[in-house]
């Protein structure tokens, strides 16, 4: 079999590395040593080439490095261009329990950045050493360049944490056609995006917290003469510590292939100058835009102070961005099929308030796109922003609506315009959706009107990644709004070029760029079995300290699936259905003079613990697993669907049935 030259090329390299790695030169010097000492017994004869070969073999070393370096699935294309674009050396490594594959392409330039460790996690100074097998507390670094998402393993956390971690980032241009181009080092230099790095600490019990967001400039290596650069950078807390260090990562940054001719410092210092003075102008200028539209807004009527109009916000960095930053037009690609199962995505993922040191005001803070969706969980904010740039995807006509609900309680959620007029509004925390049906309030009084089924009160402003539009009809109920937004007496809207010049993408370097959403990160059917089994394991031990016995039908637990998968399938879709058939499945299970009774219950987490302890809280759940009759039989169920971002959603059904004795 023949391989292209530059697929050669690259197979030496591998191996080239690999030896090095094993300290292959070491090993032979040492055999060339002990071969010609020994030879030195034996008269003057000359030591060949094959007396050499032999040597190495009877030490092993021939066999180390064929078994330490397999190569499996190495898929040549029959054309130069397929073997460059698709085809993918894989390699094992018996360090590295995963499959590793290098996709690295010869016509393209890459930004090879190593994570060497951290230092200055001042917060875990006190952190003991993890013993072996022991569960603790991790960091797990997030990465995004340019719609390239990657993750570390995760590592304990310490002052000092062991993040040794190697990314490989292409650096493709943008114009039409020049994808497959190499960028040389002036088009690299006008490439403003950062690679935003997201610390994730994740704790025993599995929740997450974010430790910091860090946008890296990556361009200082463009002026690197050997085109490597070691770089130490600082990372800060995030909301309320935005200001306080959270620690210090050290990286090494590296250009594969190097530059033929590299950049001046000055060069970079001048172009990343230039870009902060264009933001800081453009800001400068919709700053004074919007103070004035705020003044028109008041002059309106006084009451339009106390409106919910929220034109900026802060992000986990402390920074103030105007609010329709936030939203993006996002595709999901296949990861989502539909808005209803996008609704449904949002939802599984957690909801927190940012946390606050002290009692007093809610603590407001809008998260970065990255930062929630690494950290999968966030407070009304970060899931209406997500929801809205999902459902843009998808051709909806969609806004975020800021406003409040019961008891005056700010929130915030998402709406959607029909092309016949109709409107609807989405609660991202649950994926229920409400037709918005308005009150006529000139109607006579004998006029049936329509009673609100949403939860919302008032509502002060809407927007998207292009319009902002502020409420400013007489009441601000959301029953009596008219959402008629080309109606300047009812919807005063911000111009929407002066909304453009800082929110649309790469209108300013300051922007986050938009990640791209990451595939399912577990098996269904294996975390389904896992979960089964160790939800089995507590029911059977709860009812053992109860004095009770424990006999399981595995048909019947078998049926539950199909109650299991309808529930999941109701909340995606809003559609029931399957509950006939299992019901009849159930009817048969169940012999004659028997009771039977079922439990369903949903997670977001898969923790076994932590759920069958919510369980045994429910009254009905507790009659079922510490069920005493006769001829008792229990099953349990678990179903576990898998989202894009480790999102999840777990259901799980107790099920007995039981001779009734009067």
């Amino acid at each position: 079999m023949s391989l292209p030259p530059e697929k050669a090329t690259e197979l030496k390299q591998i191996i080239h590395d690999h030896l090095i790695k094993m300290d292959i030169h070491g090993k032979i010097r040492d055999v060339l040593a002990e071969t010609v000492r020994g030879d030195g017994h034996h008269g003057q004869r000359s030591l060949s080439e094959e007396d050499f070969i032999h040597a190495l073999q009877r030490r092993g070393i021939v066999d180390d490095v064929m078994k330490d370096l397999n190569f499996t699935n190495v898929d040549v294309s029959h054309t130069e261009a397929d073997t460059v674009n698709k085809s993918a050396t894989r390699f094992v490594d018996k360090n590295i329990t995963q499959l590793k594959t290098t996709n690295i392409s010869p016509l393209r330039r890459y930004l090879y950045l190593q994570v060497l460790g951290g230092k200055a996690f001042l917060e875990h100074l006190q952190e003991p050493e993890p013993l072996p097998g022991q569960v603790c507390s991790t960091f797990t670094l997030h990465l995004h360049f340019r719609n390239q998402r990657f993750r570390s393993k995760p590592v304990p956390c310490a002052c000092e944490p062991d993040l040794q971690e190697g990314f490989l980032l292409e650096v493709h241009r943008d114009g039409p056609g020049d994808a497959s181009k190499m960028a040389d080092a002036t088009t690299m230099l006008s490439i403003c995006d950062p690679v935003h790095m997201v610390l994730i600490k994740t704790d025993t019990s599995g929740d997450t917290t974010l430790v910091s967001s860090y946008f890296l400039d990556w361009r200082t290596v463009l002026s690197s003469p050997n085109g490597k650069n070691g770089v130490s950078v600082e990372l800060l807390g995030v909301g309320s510590e935005c200001k306080v260090p959270a620690g210090v990562l050290n990286l090494k940054l590296e250009l594969y292939p190097p530059l033929t001719e590299t950049l001046s410092p000055d060069v970079i210092t001048t172009q990343q100058s230039l870009e902060r003075q264009k933001t800081a102008e453009k800001e400068r200028l919709f700053l004074v835009y919007a103070k004035q539209w705020w003044q028109e807004f008041l002059e309106i009527r006084p009451s339009h102070q106390s409106k919910l109009v929220k034109i900026f916000a802060q992000d986990e960095n402390g920074v103030n961005r105007p609010v329709c930053s936030y939203v993006r037009v996002l595709r999901a690609g296949r990861l989502l099929e539909s808005p209803r199962q996008a609704a449904r995505f949002v939802s599984l993922l957690a909801q927190e308030r940012a946390p606050v040191v002290g009692g007093g005001v809610r603590q407001e803070q809008w998260c970065s796109m990255m930062a929630f969706l690494c950290r999968n969980k966030g407070d009304c904010e970060d899931h209406a922003t997500l929801l809205c740039s999902l459902l843009l995807g998808f051709g909806l006509d969609a806004y975020v609506c800021v406003g409040t609900k019961a008891k005056n309680i700010p929130h915030t959620w998402v709406m959607t315009c029909g092309t016949d007029g109709s409107i609807t509004f989405w609660e991202s925390f649950t994926a229920h959706r409400y037709l918005h049906r308005p009150i006529d309030p000139d109607a006579p009084p004998m006029v049936p009107q329509p009673k609100p089924t949403h939860p919302y009160r008032t509502l002060g402003c809407v927007f998207n990644h292009k319009t902002f539009l502020a409420n400013c009809q007489p009441s601000d109920a959301v029953e009596l709004c008219v959402f008629d937004f080309t109606d300047g007496s009812r919807w005063k809207a911000m111009s929407e070029e002066a909304v453009r010049s800082v929110c649309a993408p790469g209108s300013t370097s300051s922007l986050p760029p938009t990640p791209p959403l990451c595939s399912p990160s577990l098996v269904p059917n294996e975390a389904s079995n896992q979960l089964e089994l160790e939800m089995r394991y507590l029911l059977a031990e709860h009812r053992k300290d109860l004095g009770l016995a424990t006999v399981w039908d595995d048909h019947l637990s078998y049926l539950l699936s199909a109650a299991l998968s309808a529930y999941e399938l109701e909340r995606c879709t809003g559609v029931s259905c399957g509950n006939e058939e299992f019901q009849d499945a159930v009817r048969r299970a169940v012999p004659d003079g028997h009771t039977f009774k079922g439990f369903p219950i949903h997670f977001l987490h898969r923790n076994a613990r932590r759920a069958f302890a919510t369980c045994l809280r429910s009254p009905f759940c507790e009659e079922i697993v510490c069920c005493r009759g006769d001829h008792v039989r229990l099953a349990v169920r678990v179903r576990v669907f898998a989202y894009p971002e480790s999102a999840c959603a777990v259901w799980i059904m107790f099920a007995c049935k039981y001779r009734s004795v009067l």
